[in-house]
């Protein structure tokens, strides 16, 4: 009993995992994203709860970008099959294949791997489900995710801190979308708010992602003061300092390194009694600091006095709290191409049952380059088989009237007319002669007429019945030897390039073929790299499916030519043999004429 009791506990406990109940019928198809807190991702000891989380979609993790609504508005993201998540769309492209969407997870759990959320999709008659302002917890006062189409920034929560004057550009190539240019010009101006409010026993936090391309003296990231007091931070040489005055009295970090022309993540802390500087999420420096009461106005890219930035701003985030150094690292990595903080599982559909189909899976990981190569390819592959089942039918049939006709000619009287079995072609004949396959599948054979041996035999009857009216008892000159020689030879050659008509379009597929999947393969590779470039998304499972369906053009190329390659060897083989057929009875039949020639000389 307790063996049962036992068993059916194990079995409640494990439903959960393997079966995840459908949200809502409306919405066709769905996709698990795992969220990795452990070592192998974020790397995180806290439980951080209503975190923002960034979702980037590109063809390396999600292929159904056209089955979506227009701008994504059917996009949702569950906790579970009954608890709705908020998000907003930062950028959606459907023609680039491409997303950016925030996601409030509502925990993320540190030292765990196994926690995930789910994204359900395609459903056209959904209304827009995001919602920027509930995507944020209540101390995120400021978000920037700048927009390419707008060169006055605006805020993502719901505080509404939008930028009050700006002289950066904006940028379409940022880290995270658009990004903020500075030229030196001037910065972004911000007002005071009460959200953005520094409290000593709260502290405050900034976040941004910054890109240097060359030292600067002292140039501005931000400047958020009031008074006498103020929180800065700004570039010197090539180093990152943060910077506090509290009633006049100053403490700044050690500068941190830059690297220059890389996007790296920067963060500043000030709390009770510390200032603290984060470079990528790690802590580059800290200084005793006293924090005092400020409700600062915000510069970005310039400050009260030294140099403005020239660089690029992206993502700027400010929180009236200080948050925590785990917090910190997890807003660098998962934002980061360099970590695997999120997983992307397969595309699951509410009508589908068993396991994914992976050869669908790499045809939807397909670029449109991809599909054009496969495409050529596929128009080689009817054309080379097309030649291959043609020429080989009039290749079978070639030989079968050879046998037919050498039968004849070789059991032919010696002192009979040798041209009796010539017979003139109609006008029919002469037609279907321009098509090997023709010929043979709906010409007649009476008279051998696919037989290349009877062709030559053809053209030297008629060559001496052209000079002597008939063959019966004529005397044959040297000279008319030498002319029929050259006109069985000349038919023979005509007999040959007829054979190998069209063999070029197999060459073509064999050689070109495997180039041409080559060229698809590359450009996919190309394209799958972009993406992840432009997204910073790079872990297994975004690289994953963009190269499988890249390698697809490779081997749509071998596809080709592989049985080109077979067909092209065996019909070569056999185009050879009819050859040596036509000259072997081009002597037999010069040898008749000569030794007729010779008769008479005897005879006269």
């Amino acid at each position: 009993m307790k063996v049962r009791v036992y068993a059916l506990a194990l079995g409640l406990v494990l439903v959960p995992s393997i079966v995840h109940a459908w949200w809502n019928d409306a919405w066709s198809s769905r996709k698990q994203i795992s969220l990795d807190g452990g070592a192998t991702g974020a790397d995180i000891q806290e439980t951080l709860a209503e975190f923002p989380v960034l979702v980037r979609l590109h063809t390396g993790n999600f292929a159904y970008f056209m089955d979506l609504a227009e701008n994504g508005k059917d996009i949702r993201f569950m906790a579970d099959d009954k608890t709705p998540l908020k998000y907003h769309v930062e950028k959606f492209d459907a023609i680039n294949e491409m997303a950016l969407v925030w996601v409030k997870a509502p925990q993320f759990r540190g030292g765990i791997s196994t926690d995930s959320i789910w994204m359900y999709y395609g459903n056209a008659e959904a209304p827009d489900g995001g919602d920027a302002n509930g995507t944020y917890d209540v101390h995120q006062a400021l978000v920037l995710h700048f927009d390419e189409t707008d060169p006055m920034p605006k805020d993502a929560t719901a505080y509404g801190n939008h930028a009050a004057d700006s002289k950066a550009a904006p940028e379409p190539a940022g880290w995270i979308g658009a990004a903020a240019k500075f030229t030196g010009a001037g910065g972004i101006a911000i007002n005071a708010n009460p959200a953005l409010q520094l409290s000593p026993d709260k502290g405050w936090t900034f976040s941004a992602w910054l890109k240097i391309d060359q030292a600067q003296s002292n140039a501005y990231v931000l400047h958020a003061g009031e008074g006498e007091n103020a929180l800065e931070l700004s570039v010197r040489d090539t180093g990152l300092v943060a910077k506090y005055a509290n009633n006049g009295q100053g403490v700044e970090t050690p500068p941190a390194p830059l690297q220059l022309g890389k996007w790296q993540h920067i963060a500043v802390v000030l709390r009770t009694d510390k200032l603290e500087l984060y470079l990528d999420g790690n802590k580059a420096g800290e200084s005793p600091a006293s924090a005092g009461p400020m409700n600062p106005m915000v510069t970005l890219g310039a400050g009260a006095a030294g140099d403005s930035l020239i660089g690029f701003l992206d993502e700027v985030q400010i929180a009236n709290t200080a948050r925590s150094a785990d917090w910190i690292k997890l807003l660098a990595r998962s934002q980061s191409a360099d970590f695997n903080v999120l997983g992307f599982g397969q595309d699951e559909s509410k009508q589908g049952a068993g396991g994914p189909n992976y050869f669908v899976i790499i045809l939807q990981s397909l670029t449109v380059d991809g599909w054009v190569v496969i495409a050529l390819c596929g128009v080689m592959f009817v054309i080379s088989a097309l030649v291959m089942v043609t020429k080989g039918l009039a290749i079978s049939r070639a030989n079968k009237d050879n046998r037919a006709f050498l039968d004849q000619y070789r059991n032919m009287d010696a002192s009979a007319d040798p041209g009796a079995l010539d017979q003139e072609e109609t006008e029919e004949e002469k037609e279907l002669g321009e098509s090997d396959f023709l010929a043979a599948v709906v010409g007649k054979h009476d008279h051998f007429q696919s037989s290349p041996v009877y062709h030559v035999y053809h053209a030297g009857v008629q060559e001496l019945k052209k000079r002597f009216g008939t063959l019966a008892n004529q005397p044959l000159t040297d000279e008319a030897l030498n002319v029929l020689r050259a006109r069985l030879d000349a038919a023979v050659v005509r007999e040959g390039q007829k054979l190998n008509r069209n063999m070029v379009l197999l060459t073509i597929a064999i050689s070109g073929g495997p180039f041409l999947g080559l060229l698809g393969t590359v450009l996919g590779v190309m394209i799958t790299f972009a993406v992840i470039a432009a997204t910073g998304d790079v872990n297994i499972n975004s690289i994953a499916p963009g190269i499988s369906g890249a390698l697809l053009a490779t081997v749509a190329g071998l596809a080709v030519a592989i049985p080109a390659l077979f067909g092209y060897n065996y019909l070569l083989t056999q185009i050879k043999d009819l050859t040596a057929e036509m000259r072997v009875f081009t002597d037999e039949f010069l040898a008749m004429v000569s030794e007729r020639l010779a008769e008479r000389h005897r005879g006269g």
